[in-house]
């Protein structure tokens, strides 16, 4: 049997689950004992061999695959355990009842203890893993302090790893000390007991999140037969098991096998927690949990419905071969694969002939990453659709989960969580550190704000319904905004934790600055269609919580933990409290041209200022460093430059996205069309055009249809414009060719007999690129002058460009504005509306009898975009 036992596959971590050799393995557990001090165990609270033997076999009777115990077993134990095909799962007891970290002396002796168990059971295949600690209190926490808790709390897993550097390590938490969050721990184990099933589910939810990359598991649950009945208790253990796996979780461990139970040496007379009785009777529970451990699996739905899995891939031919041999291997039971080779000139048609289970759809030239998904949505059949990108590897069980989780809910999307895989270089570690990757963002436990493109999926009438991915999207941003355009149309979106996918980060400091760039790229497009999102230098501003692996800002705030009074709360939750200042905007790209460099320009004509200037690129370089000491890099694949790599990855990474988005921000605008340049201008009136313009109806008025009725002139005569997606304080706006915009706004007055009188108001406004040429022309100017002041005096004549610049400026926006007055006066004529002058008052306005008797309704020009809907062209 040694010979078996040495041979035999150990359990290792798989994403978010686990894997026994080639299979997935869920853990369902009871816990065994404590029992009676044993002599024959060295006074162990463990049966005798024989009780051990019958106990095991009753237990795989249960569909049970682990044990829980509260000691470190003896050698006869774990055999026994292999023989039966159960896997032991560890707690180490020592005195975490007291305040441990007070004295040395306990330190040490609590370290002792968690080697001594390491050694006792290293390498056997039998040991599912240590627990190095369960359920420190609340007050002992407190008293120590949660962080010396943490870090005490990893060096004990440091010393199992020691020993057994594959042995699986956890702390037993559990609510009152939700907030310590040890960082070697291989997985995530909590003990709740909650009898409301909602509460359960919701709790579990947020657990999730708490867990992040690392699989759940829930180290205890049960029920007392004695104070809530053994109906109540069956009943409660069905949809605590059914619930646990729908969750994503990894494993449950059902609290506990017997009514024999002893605790501090004595036997626990007033509890019957168990699923048998004392003398290993089953209770009726013993069913219900043998059957919903036969029965329980996250790949057990009411229904399948169909999906297709699009993948989108320009140059991909280095991970394809992977991506494509993953989807073939997934476990839902109805999908298909469609491959959208966007134009690439690599080896990507070849993989895909080499996979005749995937459906290949060629671009002959390369349209973007929108056109290729929305090439894939079209040639889909599945009513879900699902996407993933060629730099990905899906776990088999992906689909079972995206989907299972999106119909239990009411949203229309979801997604799941994008990990690094095992075998990504050191430096990929680096970059995942790193700010700007793809993350999802949480507005609740289960309610997402944004979910990357790498790993989502959507009902298809609701891609149809917002009309697919945006072609301005090429590289990047597509993902964004298509969530927020199905949050503007009334819609949510969900999150599966355990439908995840395998994503390779980029493994060269090139290739991730070259993704930054098409990030920023991205951006400078999305701030243009969803201004409401993004701040006034264009960095995105979002609702939820950012669930990235890396530091999202150094904040000078502590967080804080509510733990009740006297620290006697049951769930004792820890609130990050918003920040006065993030210190990583020292690092961005506008800190550094509005405040370092001018300090630096100064500095040379008023050398007092070189210091402040020295400062503030100190400050910058400071926090930068700060967030790479504070990054979360993984132990095994960190290096001595591992730290220093983030440091610089995070002073330039702002720069670089910065830089693109200002670029994309500023790119010219369409030029004009012929149409555009035909429009016969109405003729001139001394002073400015006229701000306001008011319309006369005969009859009641549609102001939508009017509006929509404008856009498509527009859209007819390419005029690049913005519509008001709901966040405006305008309609549309009009842009030039790069200088001048124009805001329109419209209003309805309803007057008697139902007339109606349109009122349209037209707002000059600069470009972005006209305001910051101005003030960079105004700045370079100043600094310039007071260098050669000495010189000649006059030069400050040069100033007089600036009011020029502007007069120029002025005049392209009152050129702008009266061809706008003369389509708003193309439609009303076509509407039969009659200008009037413009009145303040509200009353019923004076005017002319019109010659011309129309009704007030759209005239007949084709289809109408709706308002509300920016053209993609001219975002």
């Amino acid at each position: 049997m040694v010979c078996a036992v040495s041979d035999a596959p150990r359990l290792s971590v798989d994403g978010k689950l686990f894997r026994l050799g080639e299979r997935r393995f869920y853990l369902k557990a009871v816990a065994y004992g404590t029992f009676a001090p044993n002599a024959g165990c060295g006074g162990l609270g463990f049966p005798s061999i024989e009780r051990t033997k019958r106990d095991f076999a009753q237990i795989r009777q249960l569909a049970a695959n682990a044990v829980r115990v509260y000691e470190a077993p003896p050698q006869w134990l774990l055999d026994l355990a292999f023989e039966h095909e159960l896997k032991v799962f560890i707690d180490v007891p020592w005195g975490k009842h007291l305040c441990f970290l007070n004295s040395v002396r306990s330190r040490r002796e609590a370290l002792e203890t968690v080697r001594r168990a390491a050694r006792a059971c290293a390498g056997h295949p039998a040991v599912f893993a240590l627990s190095v600690a369960n359920e420190i209190p609340a007050d002992i926490v407190r008293w120590s302090g949660a962080r010396a808790v943490t870090r005490f709390i990893d060096e004990l897993i440091e010393e199992v790893k020691a020993v057994d550097a594959r042995c699986l390590c956890t702390y037993s938490n559990f609510p009152p000390t939700e907030f310590l969050g040890p960082r070697l721990v291989d997985f995530v184990c909590f003990n709740v007991y909650l009898h409301q099933r909602a509460s359960f589910s919701n709790y579990l939810a947020r657990l999730q999140l708490l867990a992040e990359s690392k699989p759940l598991v829930l180290g205890e649950f049960g029920i007392d037969s004695l104070r809530e009945g053994e109906g109540r208790k069956c009943e409660i253990l069905r949809w605590q098991i059914a619930e646990t796996f729908a969750g994503g979780l990894a494993g449950t461990v059902e609290f506990s096998y017997t009514d024999d139970w002893w605790c501090g040496g004595q036997a626990i007379e007033d509890w019957e927690f168990g699923l048998t009785t004392r003398n290993r009777q089953p209770k009726p529970s013993f069913g219900v949990v043998r059957e919903s451990f036969e029965t329980a699996s996250p790949k057990t739905l009411a229904r399948y419905p169909r999906v297709t899995v699009v993948v989108a891939s320009y140059n991909g031919g280095q991970t394809l071969e992977a991506c494509l041999s993953s989807l073939e291997k997934l476990t839902y039971p109805d999908y298909e694969v469609i491959l959208v080779d966007d134009g690439s000139t690599d080896s990507t048609p070849q993989i895909a002939q080499s996979h005749p289970k995937v459906r290949l759809v060629r671009h002959e030239t390369n349209r973007g990453l929108s056109a290729a998904r929305n090439t894939g949505i079209a040639a889909a059949t599945g009513a879900i659709i699902a996407f993933t990108d060629s730099d990905c590897r899906a776990d088999p069980d992906w689909l079972h989960y995206l989907v299972s989780d999106l119909l239990r809910s009411e949203f229309v999307g979801i997604g799941g969580p994008n990990l690094p895989p095992p075998e990504d270089p050191t430096l990929a570690a680096a970059v995942m550190a790193a700010p700007g990757g793809p993350a999802h963002v949480m507005l609740t436990d289960r309610q997402a704000e944004h979910i990357p493109g790498c790993n989502m999926a959507f009902y298809r009438s609701a891609l149809v319904e917002v009309g697919g991915f945006d072609p301005i999207f090429r590289r990047a941003g597509d993902d964004v905004d298509l969530c927020w355009r199905l949050q503007q149309a009334g819609w949510n979106i969900g999150f599966s934790p355990a439908g995840f996918v395998w994503h390779y980060r980029r493994s060269t400091i090139g290739a991730y600055l070259k993704q930054q760039q098409g990030y920023g790229e991205a951006e400078g497009l999305l701030v243009r269609k969803h201004p409401e999102n993004f701040n006034l230098f264009g960095g995105s501003v979002w609702r939820g919580r950012i669930y990235a692996g890396f530091n999202s800002g150094l904040l000078p705030v502590r967080s804080m933990i509510y733990r009740g009074r006297f620290a006697s709360a049951g769930y004792q939750f820890i609130y990050s409290t918003t920040p006065p200042l993030n210190l990583l905007l020292c690092a961005s790209l506008e800190y550094h041209g509005l405040v370092t460099l001018p300090l630096w320009v100064l500095s040379a004509v008023f050398p007092p200022l070189w210091p402040l200037a020295a400062t503030s690129l100190a400050l910058s370089v400071g926090v930068c460093v700060a967030a790479g000491v504070q990054a979360p890099l993984p132990k095994a694949k960190t290096r001595w430059w591992s730290r220093p790599l983030v440091s610089l990855l995070f002073f330039l990474q702002p720069i670089v996205r910065g830089w693109a988005r200002f670029q994309s921000r500023l790119a010219s605008r369409p030029a004009p069309s012929a149409a555009m340049e035909a429009i016969r201008l109405p003729p001139a009136h001394p002073g400015p055009p006229a701000g306001e313009l008011a319309y006369w109806a005969e009859t009641h008025l549609d102001r939508l249809s009017f509006v929509a009725d404008l856009l498509h002139r527009l859209d007819a005569q390419h005029w690049p414009y913005k519509a008001d997606a709901g966040w405006s304080d305008f309609d549309l706006e009009v842009h030039d060719t790069r200088w001048s915009k124009v805001q329109i706004t419209t209003a309805a007055e309803a007057h008697s007999r139902g007339t109606t009188l349109l009122r349209c108001r037209l707002r000059r406004r600069w470009s972005l690129r006209a305001a910051a040429v101005f003030w960079l022309l105004g700045g370079f100017e100043f600094v310039v002058l007071s260098v050669l002041d000495d010189w000649q005096p006059w030069v400050w004549l040069a100033l007089l460009s600036l009011p020029l610049f502007a007069w120029f400026l002025q005049r392209r926006a009152k050129r702008l504005h009266r061809r706008l007055a003369a389509i708003l006066g193309a439609a009303a004529a076509d509407w039969g509306l009659e200008r009037l002058p413009v009145q303040r008052s509200s009353a019923e306005p004076a005017r002319t009898p019109s010659l011309r008797k129309k009704p007030a309704k759209a005239p007949c020009q084709g289809p109408v975009q709706p308002p509300g809907r920016a053209r993609s062209d001219a975002v």
